[in-house]
């Protein structure tokens, strides 16, 4: 039998990591089951223990749990029997984040539909490429957006409509019984596009189901017996905040659901309405330990700050114990082709790291010029095995050959290493590292330290082409509000404090960096603006 080694878990026969905590309890394979059920089932018997499922933040209306599971039983009915939405249709979405949305997914999920949510902001030309990459038979949107879609089959369903609110308080009937298969798509997913041609992520209910149960094996224990209650500005969208969702269903916490991020909104959400646990991106957590936002705030509510999509510096998690000793902060890593391999939880107290593998999964880190598996405190690039990697690439055989092996390792892109005790750190993409005379230099880890310093309220590092070095590290920075900081102030600050090929050679100061949804750094955007920096 294979040695394993009790701390970090590493196997030195495989060379892989193996997961030290419990195995996920999931049901078996063969059994029909939806995750929509399969969160349902998880809730907890007393359900006096938390009777709100949602809270509009900007309207305070709420809707309890009694009401959600009625609603979303009458949209399913509606959906069936008069929009005649089947099994294995797609349901294409543009919808912000609305106590709506939840209601909507649960329903085709339990109607065994396919979900295709996009980002309402996106063009006609980008909508009309994920249209034709998933096919949808129905779409469901804001008035807004809704002229953006072309006609489908099953037609839009306007869901700040008054016929969408209709549908949803009529009378309804006990819809026909769909088989779902644990094995059956549940969602099309988007990469997010930033380095490359936007692709359909291909989401199991079995992905889905061991997620869910990760969040419920693993939880955290709480300080306090009130009510728990979520706040979210992640989008539905975003595989975040669909796992966000999945989460608080079958936690039966109560959810606070903004539209869209605003820091002072939702330092006085916190204040209002109780807040228990914040799941928030990396940007979020620097505004909160920069800003002032939070004052005059009440924010003793608040236990877990959960934070996702990007690495979180050192240097920020310090600066956030400080400003906020009585929150507990949970780094998780994920993408959206493996959903969630590792929770911080309490473990978010080893600073930098992303927590600890979740049960029932493995990885390797592999080198990635000789393709060998390596051991603890080693960098290379992360491979992940388990019932929560991808099913592929919807219609792209080629970009699912490069990415899944066909023993089932799903090769992350992202360089990251293990410790000796078994905690995860991300160091960056893979494709993002710069080459500088051949060495390696990691954006992230600049970032992290230019985040740092007082007078700098964000920043971003790319690669500038140089006819020397190849390539340079290239600072983008955004100033505190009445900040001074220069450009050599920039490069001498960190000079001072990384080898000289870390060093930043290049500054441009710019009044935002672009950043995806869900908080990632828009490289390409900036290696767009490159030529015009001068100008910014």
């Amino acid at each position: 039998m294979a040695e394993i080694d009790a701390k970090s878990g590493y196997c030195s026969r495989t060379k892989t990591f193996r997961s030290l905590r419990k195995s996920l309890h999931l049901p078996p394979k063969d059994l029909p089951l939806s995750v929509s059920s399969y969160a349902l089932s998880l809730q907890p018997d007393n359900p006096i223990a938390n009777p709100t499922a949602m809270i509009d933040c900007a309207t305070g209306r709420r809707i309890s749990y009694e009401n959600f599971f009625r609603q979303v039983d009458t949209l399913s009915f509606h959906l069936q029997s008069v929009v005649g939405v089947r099994k294995d249709d797609v349901a294409f979405l543009l919808c912000s984040n609305s106590v709506k949305v939840p209601i909507i997914y649960f329903s085709l999920l339990s109607l065994g539909a396919i979900l295709s949510p996009a980002n309402p902001l996106s063009t006609e030309a980008e909508i009309s490429r994920l249209i034709e990459l998933c096919k949808p038979a129905v779409a469901f949107s804001a008035s807004s957006t809704s002229a953006k879609l072309p006609k489908l089959r099953l037609g839009t369903i306007v869901f700040d409509s008054p016929e969408f609110d209709s549908a949803v308080a009529s009378e309804s009937s006990e819809i026909d019984r769909v088989e779902v298969s644990q094995s059956d798509l549940a969602a099309i997913m988007y990469s997010s596009g930033t380095t490359g041609r936007v692709k359909g992520v291909m989401v199991t209910h079995r992905n889905m189901i061991a997620n869910t149960a990760s969040f419920k094996q693993h939880r955290s224990s709480r300080r306090s017996t009130a009510p728990a209650v979520t706040l979210t500005m992640v989008p539905y969208f975003h595989i975040f905040g669909f796992f966000a969702m999945l989460r608080a269903v079958a936690l039966r916490d109560c959810v606070v659901v903004m539209e869209r991020f605003d820091l002072t909104k939702m330092m006085r959400a916190v204040d209002e309405f109780r807040v228990t646990y914040l799941m928030v991106v990396p940007p979020v957590v620097v505004a909160m330990v920069k800003g002032d936002a939070a004052a005059g705030c009440d924010l003793t509510s608040l236990e877990f700050l959960g934070v996702g999509a990007a690495p979180l510096g050192k240097g920020v998690v310090g600066a956030f114990k400080t400003k906020f000793p009585h929150v507990v902060l949970e780094q998780g890593y994920g993408l959206t082709e493996s959903t969630d391999p590792s929770q911080g939880q309490s473990e978010g107290l080893r600073w930098g790291s992303a927590g600890k593998l979740i049960g029932s999964c493995e990885v390797q880190i592999v080198d990635t010029e000789s393709g060998v598996a390596l051991g603890p405190n080693q960098r290379g690039e992360l491979w992940i095995k388990g019932p929560i990697v991808m099913k592929g690439y919807l219609g792209d055989a080629e970009a699912t050959g490069a990415t899944l092996t066909p023993d089932g390792w799903l090769k992350t892109g992202d360089v990251c290493y293990v410790d000796e005790e078994g905690y995860f750190y991300v160091v960056d993409r893979l494709k993002e590292l710069i080459k500088y005379k051949g060495y390696q230099v990691a954006p992230a880890e600049l970032e992290q330290l230019l985040q740092s310093h007082p007078e700098i309220n964000d920043a971003a590092v790319i690669p500038y082409p140089d006819e020397v070095a190849g390539e340079i590290p290239m600072a983008f920075i955004v100033r505190q509000p009445h900040g001074s900081i220069d450009e050599a102030q920039v490069v001498d600050f960190v000079a001072a404090q990384v080898a000289p090929y870390k060093k930043i050679r290049k500054v441009a100061f710019v009044n935002s960096i672009p950043k995806t949804p869900a908080g990632k750094i828009l490289r390409k955007t900036l290696r767009e603006a490159i030529a015009v920096h001068s100008k910014l």
